[in-house]
């Protein structure tokens, strides 16, 4: 009886893991693969990625093009081609060991590919994942090639990859424009719920970045819909950045990411498995975990204790609760605990970039003076009106 059970046991292990290869998702590549690399073929290829450019068993996206095209150069994000150097840490362009190509960097002297970057080229891909929110500087490279091959009358194509926050989340603050930036480029919602294929599109037809539409091409995902995010794919997770260790950390960076920005002591966890996951800092008082359980619906929030003094940690539902609210009711027990001085004794380059990241300076003072339901409704127009403006131009249902 035991022999019959174990075989049983073994034979529905064997199927769950057939059909979860069955329907995994197949991403750009695998599709562009499967069209015999047909928009590539003939022309001088560049290829922006990293070691997230994988197809769905795991083969470096810059290995298959110099297999099967005449891939000519490379270029890197921030954190470089391997996804090893730190946050906001310029990159060197160099030599990659694996094809012999030059990678130039996008996160050194510039941010945007140079005409003499792209001179040697007919068309730019662009293959890396992002993680959905705004303030990730991938979704600002992606931009910035689309910029340049406008300029440059280069092809553009990007490999669509998941959201892994889901296509359904949309939340979050405006982007005020006097606070454009790099980690904050595009005029979308702090989560907005595309794909960078999606995105490049928006941003492509509404000439967010340039007066000349660029000529792109986005290669669509297959068995991949709005409702999913990464656990629903199949697909094995390659950390983005150092800090992304697993595929619902992107849902913690919106969480705690942005309050962090503003330093006061504060430990989110950087450089530990949990990163982005809990709070803690030496001024917190007991009635921040009373504070954040009553206004974080949808997630659970325990106390918790680090050598920074004690906070919270969270645990979120993926598919429920909003996280931008969550966010702003940590920034505001954070101002309240501190009597305002997470805000005065930040240093001027932490607090520009928190503006930044945040995507205005109006927030100071809206605290102060508003209670955080009336600033999440203050979101609301912009919200609905980007709903309705995006439905265009979503290559998914």
């Amino acid at each position: 009886m035991k022999k019959f059970f174990k075989k049983i046991s073994c034979l529905t292990f064997f199927l769950c893991g057939f059909i979860h290869t069955v329907s995994a998702t197949d991403l750009g590549i695998d599709v562009l693969t499967e069209h015999h690399f047909d928009l590539l073929q003939g022309k001088r290829v560049g290829l922006v990625t990293n070691q997230t450019g994988v197809d769905k068993h795991g083969t470096l996206t810059r290995l298959i093009l110099k297999r099967n095209v005449h891939l000519v150069a490379l270029y890197t994000p921030e954190h470089g081609l391997d996804g090893v150097e730190k946050a906001g840490v310029n990159v060197r362009s160099r030599r990659d060991r694996l094809t012999g190509l030059t990678a130039y960097s996008l996160y050194g002297d510039t941010r945007k590919p140079t005409p003499q970057m792209l001179a040697g080229i007919d068309v730019l891909v662009f293959d890396m994942q992002d993680i959905g929110c705004r303030s990730y500087t991938y979704i600002s490279t992606m931009a910035k090639c689309l910029q340049a091959c406008a300029e440059q009358h280069k092809e553009f194509v990007i490999l669509d990859r998941p959201n892994p926050l889901g296509g359904e989340r949309v939340e979050g603050m405006p982007l005020d424009p006097q606070w454009v930036s790099f980690v904050g480029q595009l005029p979308v919602p702090y989560v907005h719920g595309m794909t960078m294929g999606e995105l490049a599109i928006m941003a492509n037809e509404k000439h967010w970045m340039s007066p000349i539409k660029a000529d792109l091409k986005v290669v669509r995902m297959r068995n991949w819909s709005r409702s999913m995010i990464w656990a629903d794919t199949g697909l094995h997770w390659v950390k983005p950045s150092p800090n992304i260790p697993n595929c619902y950390s992107p849902f913690y960076y919106v969480l705690t990411g942005v309050v962090s920005e503003l330093g006061e002591g504060i430990d989110i966890g950087i450089g530990t498995p949990a990163a982005f996951e809990f709070f803690t800092a030496h001024w917190i008082k007991p009635t921040f975990y009373s504070y954040m359980v009553s206004k974080c619906a949808g997630m659970n929030v325990y106390p918790y204790a680090t050598h920074c003094g004690k906070g919270v940690r969270f645990k979120v539902n993926p598919h429920s609760g909003n996280l931008s609210a969550a966010s702003l009711y940590l920034l505001v027990a954070s101002y309240h605990q501190t009597r305002g001085s997470i805000f005065a004794r930040a240093p001027k380059e932490k607090l520009n970039l928190f503006y930044k990241v945040y995507g205005t300076s109006k927030i100071r003072e809206e605290i102060a003076r508003k209670s955080p339901e009336q600033i999440i409704a203050s979101w609301m127009p912009f919200l609905n009106h980007f709903r309705a403006e995006r439905r265009a131009f979503l290559l998914y249902q």
